[in-house]
């Protein structure tokens, strides 16, 4: 039989699903990090560098302020300090080494020329000995970067040829990012000399077994949602996903729900109901609480768009622009830069919503006092544009 839920016990349950609610601990460290990142599976990666890179935001959300160099050795470190590695998951995404062999099945699936971008999955068939030979050079100099094959004068967007070799080999394991350079850009080598032997040698899963464990983490992150949220997380294919829900219904795991305005929902077995909820957070534009916008306006009432890609005359909130979590609903947006040349946090633009509550503008102003200090800023410069 199908529980019932109030739209207001959804947003509670996602909301303790994604780690809101309890109180940010008084000096964050690396367990702290690592159960976040534990806990929602992954931390997209998005090369953005407005406020601060995306993938440093979700921790900050959730913990308050830390130190990024954690994050830092646990992505790019030395092997004994590794806890991450980028591979594709929702996009681009630093990921617990322990969800290694649960991509595999992505990796075979890229090796044979069926996942990837079509662009780079020509590789896989007539011109896979050109990318074996970018493969070679990797094993025999080490570490190396796009830039470190080819200097193009095109656009980012159009990618050179050895770039899509790298894409191709990524996609379909072969190499990951050993390190980022401080342009941000991707160093890549093997990824038997990346991907610890204690993780490379684990047992790899079959498809439908790794497909049912990662929508079951899916399920944990989000606490209750659609079969297109469970599916989205980690960007799986519809029919895969299916099969994956439908069996973790048959045991248990997922428990089918109906909330009021939705189409069939999933519980998961485990979600917490708390009765209240008390956050306040500034959350990113690629946090998973916010990323897929229909259940952002389902959950809150709150219609969420990013706008960097937008004509700066076409935009209606800013450029980059960050919702505000107060207690359970956002309440409001707030458009960020941050200055390091003045060590200044811009506050381009603040709009809150119609029912937003009073105490909302000295809430947001404490979380702008508390990122601006995360970020090493010195000050918040508020436009009267």
């Amino acid at each position: 039989m199908n529980d019932h839920l109030s739209l207001a016990e959804a947003r509670r349950i996602a909301l303790a699903a994604q780690g809101f609610g309890a109180p940010r601990p008084e000096r964050a460290d690396g367990r702290h990090l690592q159960r976040t990142i534990g806990r929602l599976g992954l931390h997209q990666i998005d090369s953005v560098n407005v406020l601060a890179r995306a993938h440093y935001l979700p921790a900050f959300s959730r913990l308050g302020g830390y130190d990024r160099s954690l994050l830092d050795r646990a992505a790019w470190g030395r092997p004994r300090e590794r806890r991450l590695f980028e591979y594709w998951a929702h996009e681009a995404s630093l990921l617990p080494l322990s969800l290694h062999p649960l991509l595999r099945w992505r990796m075979a699936r890229a090796d044979r020329g069926e996942a990837g971008y079509q662009g780079i999955r020509v590789f896989a068939g007539e011109r896979r000995p050109e990318a074996m030979r970018v493969l070679d050079r990797i094993r025999e100099e080490g570490p190396l970067s796009a830039s470190d094959f080819e200097r193009s004068r095109t656009g980012w967007w159009e990618w050179s040829e050895s770039k899509r070799m790298l894409e191709w080999l990524f996609w379909a394991g072969r190499i990951t990012t050993a390190t980022r350079r401080p342009s941000f850009e991707r160093v890549y080598d093997l990824a038997e000399r990346v991907i610890p032997a204690e993780i490379s040698t684990l047992p790899t899963p079959d498809e439908a077994e790794a497909q049912r464990r990662l929508v079951e983490l899916s399920a944990r992150a989000l606490g209750v949602a659609t079969s297109i949220e469970l599916r989205d997380y980690f960007r799986l294919r519809p029919a895969d996903a299916a099969r994956a829900i439908a069996a973790l219904v048959e045991q248990g795991t997922l428990r089918p729900v109906r909330i009021p305005g939705w189409t069939a929902a999933f519980l998961h077995k485990d979600a917490r109901r708390p009765r209240r909820i008390e956050a306040r957070a500034l959350l990113a534009p690629f946090d998973p609480l916010v990323w897929e916008r229909a259940r952002t306006e389902r959950l809150f009432g709150f219609r969420y768009r990013i706008e960097i890609y937008t004509p700066a005359e076409k935009r209606r909130y800013g450029y980059y622009v960050l919702p505000f979590l107060l207690g359970e609903r956002l309440v409001g947006r707030v458009d960020l830069k941050g200055d390091r040349a003045t060590s200044s946090l811009l506050v381009h633009a603040v709009h809150l919503e119609p029912d937003a509550p009073p105490e909302t503008r000295d809430e947001l102003a404490q979380e702008l006092q508390a990122i601006a200090a995360w970020l090493g800023l010195e000050r918040i410069v508020v436009s009267t544009a």
